[in-house]
């Protein structure tokens, strides 16, 4: 399988690190050849095993996506009507949220827990009380609460738009995932991921009035890094959707679906942040 940019897709396990599975199910088929013949050999194991082994299908993948997103948006929603009615909550439930869904994901990549349906679950939690308190800081103090849904919802119908585009782009080949685009996109990411690191640590030394390499100040050095980021988001949807592609191609089994869920989710997130930003840079201006 070829490299993908996300982190997630990077941990799981590649293709001949399902061969257990495939050897699971053959040993499975084996024993009821064999109790077919002799019905003294039959195992309650047979069943267990063949469905423990069943092959991963695009319909695990859009039903295990399907739930992890609308986890996320239910806790999105409380979150963000809990700050609309408290603002002190807006610092706790953004600290927890973005920590604790952060501290899941590396428990998942270097724990190779990603297959893990408690995990993903938890992080898409998490991950949604940080992106319903985040959201109204970032609408609260542009549009005001009173236009908060509209920005909020362009944001969202902004990144399913990006999404849709993508899976059309790759379903159509328009674009064709090679190795030399794998490696571009994984440049990117990492580049950009620098700059954030570095523009954090510098606004903390107070460089820049506070405000760093000025990434995140608002200003045109601002949406142009926020284009950016959307673009290598976009792109990394690609690889990931080539990554899932070849994984149901291996014959993975069914639980890897939420692997998989994982990986869409992060970048989906980071997709709607970065939008929600760029629109916030428009109405400042």
């Amino acid at each position: 399988m070829r490299e993908t940019s996300n982190p997630v897709f990077r941990s799981l396990p590649k293709q001949g690190g399902y061969a257990q599975f495939g050897t699971g199910f053959g040993a499975a088929g084996a024993t009821q050849q064999m109790s077919q013949g002799y019905p003294g050999l039959q195992s309650p194991q047979t069943d267990y095993r063949r469905e423990v082994s069943r092959p991963l299908t695009i319909d695990d993948v859009v039903t295990k996506t399907g739930i992890t997103l609308g986890v996320l948006s239910v806790a999105a929603i409380v979150s963000f009507f809990l700050v609309s009615a408290n603002q002190a909550l807006a610092g706790p439930l953004t600290f927890v949220g973005a920590f604790g869904g952060l501290a899941l994901v590396m428990v998942a990549m270097f724990a190779r827990k990603q297959d893990s349906k408690a995990l993903v679950l938890s992080y898409a939690a998490l991950e949604g009380m940080f992106l319903g308190a985040i959201s109204w800081v970032l609408t609260a103090f542009t549009v005001g609460t009173g236009n908060a849904g509209s920005m909020i919802g362009q944001a969202v119908m902004g990144t399913l738009g990006v999404f849709g585009g993508m899976l059309v782009v790759y379903k159509t080949g328009a674009i064709r995932v090679t190795p030399k685009f794998t490696r571009m996109i994984v440049a990117g990411l990492f580049g950009v991921l620098a700059l954030m690191i570095g523009n954090l640590v510098l606004s903390l030394f107070g460089v820049g009035g506070g405000e760093g390499l000025g990434l995140r100040s608002g200003g045109t050095l601002s949406i142009i890094f926020s284009l950016v980021c959307i673009g290598i988001a976009a792109f990394s949807f690609l690889i990931d959707f080539d990554a899932a592609d070849q994984l149901i191609r291996a014959g993975a089994p069914e639980k890897a679906a939420w692997g998989i869920a994982l990986g869409l989710t992060v970048t989906l997130v980071w997709l709607y942040l970065e939008i929600l930003r760029l629109l916030s840079y428009f109405q400042n201006e």
